[in-house]
């Protein structure tokens, strides 16, 4: 987990020496239209190594350290969105109500992934992306998330430049 930690340290410096190389500044997007609101206080676990089978069923989950586990709603307004960010941990999303559109910093072709009210999505550690609420009405998530303690839930990011907005 050490090596994966530096790994992010190496990650940042090269970002920020680049930036500072071209003499033009590495600019974060920002959210606009949201409110995140916690649904419960954050929880916070030491080290887990669990499995569990039922069936064709299985999961895993490996963690060392602390872990800060974050439950969250997610309001972004018609028009709103949250800006390309990412995760240090993994998220899982529920639409609540309203329609989320999300696009992957990795896709050259800037695909909508469309996910109405009912719909999830899981987004791993380190994806970097954007929520958009392009419907008529207040989109509304819930969210549970695995964060190193005292890491921030979500980190801004440059725009990767393969979307038009």
């Amino acid at each position: 987990m050490k090596s994966k930690r530096w790994a992010w340290v190496v990650l940042v410096v090269g970002v920020l020496g680049v930036a500072a190389g071209s003499g033009s500044a590495v600019l974060a997007t920002l959210p606009a239209g949201v409110t995140v609101t916690p649904l419960a206080p954050v929880a916070q676990f030491g080290p887990i190594n669990s499995e569990a089978e039922s069936g064709e069923w299985q999961a895993q989950i490996e963690t060392q350290g602390v872990t800060d586990v974050h439950v969250i709603q997610v309001t972004v307004q018609p028009g709103g969105t949250n800006g390309w960010h990412m995760h240090l941990g993994p998220s899982f999303v529920i639409v609540k109500s309203g329609t989320a559109t999300f696009y992957e910093a990795d896709d050259p072709t800037c695909t909508p992934i469309v996910i109405p009210a009912g719909g999830s999505r899981f987004e791993p550690a380190g994806d970097v992306h954007i929520l958009r609420n392009e419907g008529a009405d207040p989109l509304v998530n819930v969210v549970v998330q695995l964060i190193p303690s005292g890491q921030p839930r979500s980190i801004s990011e440059p725009s990767p430049g393969n979307c038009p907005f």
